[in-house]
């Protein structure tokens, strides 16, 4: 499990900039659980619910998330926040 944990840290690192690339995208951050290794957060801010929708539907993200899902057991989680600028 903590050998998934650290492909999917060195993973997350070199598609950071993809995902902070996408229109609409400011920000991203990734960080983990200090008490819970096992559990990671994101938190990005987008123009508006339809930048996010395209990234949370475009091809990228549906490979994305194929790639990143397996590596997690049980108890591996990410969670997002998505803020939208446009509130």
């Amino acid at each position: 499990a903590e050998e998934n944990i650290d492909i999917f840290k060195t993973y997350f690192d070199t598609v950071c900039n993809t995902i902070r690339n996408q229109p609409g995208c400011h920000k991203l951050q990734v960080w983990q659980d200090i008490h819970h290794p096992q559990i990671f957060f994101t938190y990005s801010i987008w123009d508006s619910e339809d930048d996010l929708d395209k990234y949370r539907y475009s091809d990228f993200f549906a490979v994305f998330w194929k790639t990143v899902k397996p590596w997690f057991g049980a108890k591996a989680e990410v969670w997002s926040f998505d803020v939208l600028m446009d509130l």
